[in-house]
C-alpha cells in the first residue's frame, strides 16, 4: 500500500532583524539540486526587504560593537556549537547544492565550523594586532585603535555555498560590524541553515541579516545603498564586480574584491577603521 501522505516541502525564508519573514513581495523561486532536481522553494527578496535589513543592521551595530570582545567571541563560538550539532544536515545540503561526494561535503562542513571558531578567537586579539602605540615627540601618548566600519554588505560566493558564505559574513562580524548578506542565488540553502542557527546561538537581532533572491536584481541595490559602509564582492566575478564597485564608490564604501588566502588577515582588515587618540602623560 502506498503512503498517502504528501511531503511537507519547506519554503526557506529570509533573516531580517532576528525574524524569519517571507519576502514582502510575496515572491519565491525554486532551487534545484546540482543534478537539476527540485530541492526547495526559497523566498525571493525585494529591494524593500534589503532596505529593512540595512535598517536592522544599522540599529544593531552600536550595541554589537559596545559588547566586550570576549562576549562577541562567545556568541560566535556558540554559532560553531550549533553548526557542529547540525553538521550532518549541513553536509547533506552541501551535497545537494554543490554536487560533492558525502566525504567531500563533510570536509567542507568541518572547515566551515573550524573557520567560525577561528574568527571567534580573533575578537579579543584584533586590537592588539591592528592597533598600537605610536611614537611622538612630546609628553603625550598616541594610540591607534581599530574599530568597525559599520554596516557591511556581502554578496556571497555563488559556488561555495557554505564555506565561502561563512568566511564572508563571520569575518566582518568578528571585528564589530553588522552584516546584510545576499546568499548564493543558485545554492542558498546552506546559508539559510546558518541563518536559522543564529536564532538559538545568542546572536543579537540585526547583527546578521540574510536575504535570498536574484543577484542581478539585488546586488546593485546594496552597492548603491548610502547607509551601507562596506561591501564584500569576493563572491562576484571580475566583470560583475567592476560595475558594483563603481556604484559603491558614489557613497565612498570600503570594497573588498578578489579571492584571497583564507588564512590571511585580509578579510579582518578589510572593514576596520583606525582611530588615532592622543592623551597627555600624567605626572
Amino acid at each position: 500500500m502506498s503512503d498517502p501522505r504528501l511531503d511537507v516541502r519547506k519554503t526557506y525564508k529570509l533573516l531580517i532583524n532576528g525574524a524569519f519573514p517571507r519576502s514582502e513581495s510575496g515572491r519565491s523561486y525554486e532551487v534545484a539540486t546540482a543534478t537539476g532536481e527540485f530541492l526547495a522553494n526559497v523566498a525571493q527578496g525585494s529591494r524593500k526587504d534589503l532596505r529593512e535589513a540595512v535598517v536592522a543592521a544599522r540599529a544593531a551595530q552600536g550595541a554589537w560593537w559596545s559588547a566586550t570582545a570576549y562576549n562577541r567571541g562567545q556568541v560566535i563560538y556558540r554559532l560553531a556549537e550549533m553548526a557542529e550539532s547540525r553538521r550532518d544536515e549541513l553536509a547533506e545540503h552541501v551535497v545537494l547544492a554543490e554536487g560533492r561526494s558525502g566525504a567531500d561535503a563533510r570536509d567542507v562542513v568541518a572547515r566551515s565550523i573550524d573557520r567560525i571558531v577561528w574568527y571567534a578567537g580573533w575578537t579579543d586579539k584584533i586590537a592588539q594586532v591592528l592597533g598600537g602605540t605610536n611614537p611622538v615627540a612630546g609628553p603625550y601618548f598616541n594610540f591607534s585603535i581599530p574599530g568597525p566600519s559599520g554596516v557591511v554588505a556581502v554578496i556571497a560566493d555563488q559556488d561555495s555555498s557554505l564555506e565561502g558564505f561563512v568566511d564572508s559574513v563571520i569575518a566582518p562580524i568578528c571585528v564589530g560590524n553588522t552584516v546584510v548578506a545576499l546568499a548564493s542565488e543558485r545554492r542558498p540553502t546552506p546559508a539559510v541553515l546558518i541563518a536559522e542557527m543564529t536564532a538559538t546561538s545568542d546572536f543579537p537581532r540585526g547583527v546578521l541579516n540574510v536575504v535570498t533572491g536574484r543577484t542581478d536584481e539585488l546586488a546593485p541595490v546594496l552597492a548603491a545603498h548610502e547607509d551601507v559602509d562596506g561591501i564584500d564582492l569576493t563572491g562576484v566575478d571580475a566583470s560583475g564586480s567592476d560595475d558594483l564597485a563603481r556604484s559603491a564608490a558614489d557613497s565612498i564604501k570600503r570594497v573588498l574584491r578578489g579571492r584571497d588566502d583564507r588564512d590571511s588577515l585580509r578579510r579582518l582588515r578589510a572593514f576596520v577603521e583606525t582611530t588615532t587618540v592622543w592623551h597627555t602623560i600624567g605626572q
